[in-house]
């Protein structure tokens, strides 16, 4: 979505949903797809704002995602030149999850070129459909793309001929399987 559009808003107010994408990124590795969540502490459900969750650094996730990351698109194309940011981002000691989110957005925005103005509002922003769209509740891992969202476009996957092309991935996957064409592929999706 940031690269169609000049500007978005973080809004680090709004309540922390639990099993959303603020925790969770999908790859696809040699058994399918694969989500990859982020331990955080004290889940206090959906009442908390995301300015207050708090990353758990008791699991080993980070070791986790970098394993799976590594097993998936080891033989990706462009492997070499994006796991060492990967890395240094997993691995960075963030304390809250939106630090490693803005983190991770930084990241993807820097690999595709994009330079869009992010402003981050740290009281909840109501929606104003007239003003801007609200993604907040539109994209879930346990729901379908909206059609409006959907484009049908694809590329190749390191494991397409054993699962198809799946959608709905993280920009990990792009840029390992298109590496700088990444960027023109999501203008023309």
């Amino acid at each position: 979505m940031l690269a169609r559009h000049e500007r978005a808003i973080i809004d680090i107010g709004e309540h922390y949903v639990r099993q959303s994408y603020r925790t969770r990124t999908r790859i696809v590795g040699p058994n399918g797809p694969q989500d990859l969540s982020v331990q955080i502490e004290h889940d206090h459900g959906n009442k908390m704002p995301m300015r207050e969750v708090h990353l758990s650094r008791a699991e080993t996730w980070p070791q986790q995602h970098l394993h799976a990351i590594r097993s998936a698109y080891g033989n990706a194309p462009w492997f070499i030149h994006y796991i060492d940011d990967i890395e240094a981002v997993l691995l960075a000691p963030h304390d809250r999850l939106i630090d490693l989110n803005m983190a991770t957005l930084r990241l993807g925005l820097q690999w595709l070129g994009l330079t869009p103005a992010i402003t981050v509002e740290d009281a909840y922003v109501e929606h104003d459909p007239a003003t801007y769209l609200d993604l907040r509740s539109a994209l879930h891992p346990k729901k379908p793309l909206p059609p409006d969202l959907d484009t049908g476009a694809s590329y190749a996957q390191v494991f397409e001929q054993r699962h198809g092309f799946v959608p709905g991935c993280s920009v990990v996957d792009l840029v390992m399987n298109l590496g700088p064409e990444a960027r023109g592929w999501l203008l023309r999706a």
